[in-house]
């Protein structure tokens, strides 16, 4: 995208202001090491979504009606609804990523996969590993595909239990942060006290979010919800037939990569909704074409 078009660097430009460092050469260049830091990783993906809605919106795409996102989507659908300032959530979620990482020892927490299993196998496959530890169902992505979390030992059990109950394969993630399992209810309390001082305005759109699969246009409603959203599952199928609840016929994922587009055509319920994704500019040249098209 950056080559094809400066607004996507300056908005990465934007984000390095804040962050104090060349978030864009970072990106490019790596060491994946340290782009993998989720207190790097957060303001990397929020500048990226952006970028590419500017784009969007800079080659004469239609402005959102309605808006969602994905854990730390949750952000840049905020900030594409005209609800918080780009600059002002570059630097909270860099804060976001920090207390997170600060929450749990290295090591000492764990996120898998779970392929093939009902949301409710998975529920009680964690039930009976956790053996007064914490290990909790935290992203329901899609039928037959939910992520877990928590404390190393007991995900590695309840992985285990999700295989006699059937599952077709437990996949641990690269990621060092049990993210959106209790574990980080401290975490979201130091964001609660971050967020005191940022200035929330009524979304501009719909804002769906995926904590509930509700609705949220009340500016006073939305620091305690991302407060909750920290230490709590991210309901993804709520939330894309909570977007088409508001009326969507399309819905398109703004950013790198496409797998919420996979996620979103096995959602049920959502019959007649059109999806698209922006990952790449043929991509981005198909989906503004097929919503000038509607």
């Amino acid at each position: 995208h950056a080559a094809a078009d400066p607004v996507v660097r300056a908005t990465f430009d934007e984000a390095s202001q804040v962050l104090g460092y060349d978030l864009w050469q970072l990106a490019q260049e790596g060491p994946q090491e340290r782009l993998n830091l989720t207190e790097v990783t957060q303001p990397a993906l929020l500048a990226a979504g952006i970028a590419v809605l500017r784009l969007w919106m800079k080659r004469g795409g239609a402005e959102p009606t309605a808006v969602s996102g994905h854990s730390l989507g949750e952000f840049t659908a905020l900030v594409a609804a005209g609800a918080l300032d780009f600059s002002t959530a570059i630097d909270v979620v860099k804060f976001r990523g920090q207390v997170m990482q600060e929450a749990v020892p290295k090591g000492a927490g764990l996120m898998a996969a779970v392929i093939g299993l009902s949301d409710a196998d998975v529920e009680a496959a964690c039930q009976e590993a956790a053996q007064g530890a914490v290990v909790e169902a935290v992203n329901y992505n899609t039928a037959g595909q939910v992520v877990i979390a928590g404390e190393t030992e007991a995900v590695k059990r309840a992985g285990e239990a999700a295989k006699a109950r059937g599952a077709k394969r437990v996949l641990p993630l690269p990621i060092s942060v049990p993210c959106h399992s209790s574990l980080l209810r401290e975490a979201a309390q130091r964001l609660g006290k971050r967020l005191e001082s940022v200035e929330f305005r009524a979304p501009r759109a719909r804002y769906v979010s995926a904590v509930d699969g509700n609705v949220y246009s009340d500016p006073a409603e939305l620091r305690p919800l991302l407060i909750r959203q920290l230490a709590s599952a991210v309901r993804w199928p709520a939330a894309v037939r909570g977007l088409a609840g508001t009326g969507v016929r399309q819905i398109i994922e703004c950013g790198p990569g496409k797998v919420l587009t996979g996620l979103n055509k096995r959602v049920e319920g959502v019959e007649g909704v059109a999806f698209a994704n922006t990952d790449d500019p043929a991509a981005l040249d198909a989906a503004l074409t097929a919503t000038k098209g509607s």
